[in-house]
């Protein structure tokens, strides 16, 4: 029972780790190695200079669902990190014997924000990349992953009683 509290805790930090790390990386979509689409930009290896080049999405089409990943990962983010500023509070003013309703709520949040992003981009990826060529990339499987752990966390956090 002492080791829930740890355990919990670093199971939040590690599903908040991957909600930022996929929210920011660069590679949702991969058309090549050499070529990456993410939330925000489109990315591509130069050769001749060493160094990525990356630039705004110039394709309007498609752009309402990104436009919904984006909002829904942004959401994920900062529900999982209230939740996390939610429970330091609550760890020190709860009296003992109580639950961590709030922070649990939170974090539920958060997951059902990740699977909202995940499935919308899953379902719409045609529209938002017309060509029709590439896979989903290592940013895309990192949300997959993140979902179960927030909202694993999210329900331990129900059961989870303050200790003395």
């Amino acid at each position: 029972m002492y080791l829930l509290l740890p355990s919990l805790l670093l199971l939040h930090l590690i599903g908040l780790v991957l909600l930022f790390v996929c929210t920011m990386s660069n590679s949702w979509w991969a058309y090549s190695p050499e070529k990456t689409v993410d939330l925000w930009q489109h990315c591509e290896y130069s050769n001749s200079e060493g160094t990525w080049i990356c630039t705004s999405p110039e394709d309007p089409q498609g752009e309402e669902w990104l436009h919904a990943v984006q909002a829904s990962m942004i959401l994920a983010v900062l529900f999982s990190t209230v939740s996390f500023l939610i429970f330091l509070c609550q760890l020190y003013t709860l009296r003992r014997g109580s639950l961590f309703y709030a922070t649990a709520i939170f974090q539920i949040f958060a997951a059902l924000c990740v699977i909202t992003a995940t499935l919308i981009y899953t379902f719409h990826v045609e529209e938002i990349h017309r060509d029709g060529t590439g896979n989903f990339s290592y940013s895309y499987i990192i949300a997959w992953i993140a979902f179960p752990l927030t909202f694993t966390s999210g329900i331990m956090y129900i059961h989870l009683r303050k200790l003395e």
